[in-house]
């Protein structure tokens, strides 16, 4: 049952806080998604953040279930609720209750910009909320989620007031992902399952495949060991490559350099963060600060990983790092209420 609407209750009445299920239609898609409310007295507008998940099959929740579920989103949400922020999360294509949407049968139409769109059209969805503040717009991005965060920021309107940039993807996709399987390898010579030899020779043929793919070349994976190639074979096939190649073709320092002037931004790193090593962040901050945004600006998350949990947690423990929790804060204390 959805939760009446702010108007609905005598003003200055506590209303309590509810969840209420969302749906909103982009590309001929219904996706559908939570509002949390918290509670407030009746009438006033609430700071109001839309939250945006990491790559891959994330659901609204930030899980890819059944295996892996952090709970990263919806810890979030509840998060910046106890600053009295109202949030947006949703089931992206392919996830939750929005599924394929207009793209079954044919999920190799979906790039980088149909994902945007969908974004969008949610954050405008949030906008028009009852109880929604236009003028403290949010956008929380964890992950990809970031760099969506920050080609939302550029479309729509208002302008979002803050950003928080949660373990943001801040190198071009396949640079990530090379610098990654290359860790792996790495980490698989120090636990002796394979020769320096055969670590330096697949670093080599998946710089040579990314760099194929890249130049719109036919790629050739058989020198590489079978999980990296499925891994590849994955992403380079026909359902997959038009996204990995729009994302791919994305700086994110780029789009940083067109945030508005004034927006107020947190990015965090967690220094036990394998996928988005805190190494890689200054170019996304450099370019920031020439966009000139205000802070909280960079917090570094001591021994916290990329679900923001503290590291050596269970992947599919909810609870937040403390680190994280107080960046949060931090970041939404300008709009609490």
């Amino acid at each position: 049952m959805a939760a009446p609407a702010a108007s609905a209750a005598e003003p200055g009445a506590l209303v309590p806080a509810a969840d209420r299920e969302i749906q909103f239609t982009a590309d001929g898609t219904t996706a559908y998604g939570t509002l949390h409310v918290p509670a407030h007295r009746a009438g006033h507008r609430l700071p109001a953040a839309l939250l945006l998940p990491g790559s891959g099959p994330t659901d609204r929740n930030g899980d890819e279930p059944p295996a892996l579920t952090p709970g990263t989103l919806a810890a979030v949400a509840d998060t910046l609720a106890g600053d009295g922020v109202m949030t947006l999360r949703f089931d992206k294509y392919f996830t939750g209750r929005t599924g394929p949407g207009a793209f079954q049968g044919d999920p190799g139409r979906l790039d980088l910009a149909a994902f945007t769109r969908q974004a969008a059209a949610a954050y405008t969805t949030l906008r028009d909320q009852p109880e929604a503040d236009r003028h403290a717009m949010l956008v929380v991005g964890h992950s990809e989620g970031g760099l969506q965060a920050l080609l939302v920021a550029r479309t729509v309107r208002p302008a979002p007031a803050g950003l928080a940039l949660l373990a943001p993807q801040d190198e071009r996709l396949l640079d990530s992902l090379a610098a990654q399987l290359d860790g792996q390898l790495d980490q698989a010579v120090a636990a002796g399952q394979v020769t320096e030899e055969a670590a330096r020779a697949n670093k080599t043929a998946l710089a040579a495949a990314v760099a194929d793919f890249r130049a719109g070349r036919p790629v050739d994976t058989s020198a590489l060991l079978p999980p990296l190639a499925q891994l590849l074979n994955a992403l380079f096939g026909p359902d997959n490559a038009r996204f990995v190649r729009s994302d791919d073709a994305v700086y994110p320092p780029d789009v940083a350099r067109e945030v508005r002037p004034g927006t107020r931004v947190t990015v965090t790193c967690g220094t036990a963060d394998a996928r988005v090593p805190c190494a890689t962040v200054p170019p996304l901050l450099g370019a920031l600060a020439r966009a000139h945004t205000s802070g909280p600006g960079l917090r570094t998350l001591d021994g916290v990983d990329h679900f923001l949990h503290p590291a050596g947690t269970p992947v599919n423990e909810h609870a937040l790092a403390p680190a994280a929790v107080a960046a949060l804060h931090e970041f939404a204390r300008s709009w609490k209420r």
